[in-house]
């Protein structure tokens, strides 16, 4: 298969993908090797970058997918939401950063970080497909939840070890697992 035929296979399989596709799985859709999918990736986005298109190719969430790019967020954003207020409240941004900074965490524990009861934003948060379960802890059997991959994809990470570090806007962290401990037990 030719660079061009691979580059055009990958830009219609990614046109209409909803969510971030591995290059394993475009390997073995358009049958060629996962190296070559990936030269060819990394090829487009950069061409794409060259270009100054009004679109990126980005890895998210161990994927790849098509974004409209960061310096027309504007304009795209009064196009998709043209009068209307879908966004998360401050309480459920500050108990999501929360469960992402502190995956797998209960929500207890959440709420003892937060100081207030995050029973309902819990929920608005899973139902959004933001936050999941991800197991129950040994001791109290207490849920754990966790962000998905929408997380990731929505925020524009691959992974969640790609979070800013939180160090920077803590006045004292030395003492915080104690303090947190003392509040939960």
């Amino acid at each position: 298969m030719s660079e061009v035929e691979l580059q055009r296979s990958l830009e219609a399989i990614l046109m209409v993908v909803e969510e971030p596709v591995s290059e394993l799985v475009l390997a073995q859709i358009i049958e060629v090797p996962t190296d070559e999918i990936s030269t060819a990736l990394r090829n487009l986005a950069f061409k794409y970058e060259q270009d100054q298109r009004g679109f990126e190719l980005r890895q998210v969430s161990g994927g790849w997918r098509f974004y409209s790019h960061p310096d027309l967020s504007a304009l795209v954003e009064k196009f998709v939401l043209d009068g209307q207020q879908a966004r998360l409240t401050q309480a459920a941004l500050e108990t999501l950063a929360v469960i992402a900074y502190r995956q797998p965490v209960s929500r207890a524990r959440v709420s003892a970080i937060r100081g207030v009861n995050v029973e309902a934003v819990m929920k608005t948060l899973v139902s959004r497909g933001l936050v999941e379960e991800a197991g129950v802890e040994g001791e109290s059997g207490a849920v754990l939840y966790q962000t998905t991959s929408f997380f990731l994809e929505k925020l524009g990470l691959n992974s969640i070890s790609d979070l800013p570090a939180l160090a920077p806007f803590l006045p004292d962290i030395d003492g915080l697992d104690e303090l947190l401990s003392t509040l939960t037990d």
